[in-house]
């Protein structure tokens, strides 16, 4: 028997034992057996009944992950030929028809559903992530951006009709919105699945040819992606690339026709550099700065400690959108730190090393970052414990935090909480505009005054009041940065529009060539009189040029 009838034989009886029961204390509980983990270890097997004496350093070679030994020729040539088919696919209109990109959305769909096993076990290797966190944060976000875009894909597909006014009654004005072509999207690290197939969402729906390049941190879920989406999707005009970061600014210079990038505000940098050498459009989610969150003196203090602890500590704190630092009106300070121990006691125990329900740093690189920067600054007054073995920070709290801590100068990917004290809301104001405009604003109060304050005072990327991180998940809300945290937006209707060009058409009719002769040389006096007197009768101002 060959090894591909073998692998699929195995494959076949791998699918039809993809759970199976662990019964312990208390309620059973069902543990997933991910298939791909399974064909690699039977892909090994085979390698090794077919070499007769296999060499031990030979065989370690061949197990070993594709992203721990990046070649930047090998991938800039495998991302020209992908690039290549891609084109070629978009050239003969192969995404063009509605019933295509409806197909391509509803088998995303249906891998989401049926290896939902395999993306729990690749987050969990990756960031220990639990499964509540990756079911909810990561596959169910995608599916509703997958499904919205479904049930409305006929309606942004129509060309959109322009208001018509006296000069253009014959005429008609359409928007149409047309594919830009082959685009790149550039994922994270910290929320692999979603941040890599929420904007394939809206590229596919608007009608693009597509190549993804995960981030290499996160190499389980990049290697899963790898392996599921050829398998879901069509194969010549959807692909998957593994390069490293310090790859990606030859490979933006291949020429796409747009780029989406998330991740640091260093990396989108250079990938925008890289862009702009070859005039390619981009839009840059930028972590890197600074979310604050502002806490009134007049707001539920339960209720915004259970909120903010929730949103920074999830995922252990390795999140774009979480908020990083709290400023804390000083009436509020004892209550609020004291509401948040409270918190942390009761959704990770005494030791949230132990808690399934607490995550993992990414890496050592990160751990060792984060630890020097929460030793330099302020003072713990909750958690700081770290194993770096186990890759685990402690949910921290630092009190006594100033503006100039190295922890309120850098990007902090983990799970620490400081909290700065003000005297009001301008002191608040005042500290939030001084600094680079960030991704996320928040605000806790029961004031609307002073939340309508924030809101139209300070300049960021989106802004929620009583609650954190859910304005960045809706479908029906765009979502992006602003100045040094990014450009451009997406999710719904808004990925849709990032992924399309729209075209202005004009449909004229050539039966008033009694009205538009007078744009025609030679010019006179009297014609241009005749057209300034026309477009003054336009009660809206529409503009003289409209007699042409």
């Amino acid at each position: 028997m060959s090894v591909d009838s073998s692998l699929g034989q195995a494959t076949a009886h791998a699918r039809r034992h993809v759970r199976r029961l662990k019964f312990g204390s208390g309620e059973p509980e069902f543990q997933c057996v991910p298939f791909i983990h399974f064909k690699k270890s039977f892909n090994d097997h085979c390698i090794s009944k077919t070499m007769s004496t296999p060499p031990t350093h030979r065989f370690k070679a061949l197990r070993r992950n594709r992203l721990e030994e990046p070649c930047m020729k090998t991938r800039l040539l495998e991302c020209m030929e992908l690039l290549k088919r891609a084109r070629a696919a978009f050239q003969a209109g192969r995404t063009f028809d509605e019933s295509f990109r409806q197909v391509q959305l509803e088998a995303l769909v249906r891998m989401l559903v049926e290896h939902e096993c395999d993306f729990v076990d690749a987050l969990g290797r990756d960031l220990h992530k639990p499964r509540f966190e990756t079911v909810v944060s990561e596959l169910i976000l995608v599916k509703n951006e997958a499904l919205h875009a479904i049930n409305n894909l006929k309606k942004w597909m129509e060309p959109q009709p322009v208001e018509r006014n006296l000069t253009t009654t014959l005429d008609e004005c359409l928007v149409v919105c047309e594919p830009l072509g082959v685009v790149l999207i550039v994922g994270a690290w910290c929320s692999p699945v979603q941040l890599c197939l929420v904007p394939l969402v809206g590229a596919i729906a608007a009608g693009n040819c597509v190549i993804i390049n995960p981030s290499e941190c996160s190499s389980h879920t990049s290697e899963l992606l790898h392996h599921l989406i050829p398998s879901y999707l069509d194969n010549e005009c959807y692909h998957v690339t593994l390069a490293g970061v310090n790859d990606l600014a030859e490979i933006v210079d291949l020429k796409f026709d747009h780029v989406f990038f998330t991740g640091n505000r260093e990396h989108g940098g250079r990938v925008a550099q890289a862009a702009a050498r070859t005039l390619t459009p981009v839009t840059l989610v930028l972590g890197g700065g600074k979310n604050p969150c502002y806490v009134d003196q007049q707001c539920d203090i339960p209720t915004t400690a259970r909120r903010i602890t929730w949103a920074r500590f999830h995922n252990a704190g390795q999140s774009m959108v979480a908020p990083d630092y709290v400023l804390c009106h000083a009436e509020a300070k004892a209550q609020l730190l004291q509401a948040l121990r409270c918190c942390l006691l009761q959704f990770y125990g005494s030791d949230p090393q132990e808690s399934r329900s607490f995550g993992r740093i990414v890496n050592l690189e990160n751990v060792h970052r984060t630890t020097d920067l929460l030793r330099r600054s302020g003072k713990v007054a909750v958690g700081g414990q770290v194993n770096e073995a186990d890759k685990y920070i402690a949910p921290t709290i630092l009190c006594d935090v100033i503006d100039s801590d190295p922890i309120m100068q850098q990007e902090v990917f983990g799970p620490v909480l400081p909290i700065l004290t003000v005297n009001s809301i301008d002191e608040a104001i005042s500290f939030i505009s001084r600094r680079e405009k960030p991704l996320c604003v928040y605000a806790y109060s029961s004031n609307s005054k002073v939340i309508s304050r924030l809101m139209s005072e300070t300049s960021s990327g989106s802004f929620c009041s009583n609650d954190s991180v859910l304005q960045s998940l809706m479908v029906v809300l765009p979502f992006g940065g602003v100045g040094a945290s990014g450009m451009g937006s997406y999710h719904g209707r808004y990925s849709f529009d990032t992924f399309s060009h729209r075209k202005s058409c004009l449909l004229r009719n050539s039966c008033i060539e009694c009205v538009t002769y007078l744009r025609y040389p030679p010019y006179e006096e009297r014609n241009l009189s005749l057209m300034t007197w026309a477009s003054s009768l336009s009660q809206k101002s529409q503009g003289w040029c409209q007699i042409l």
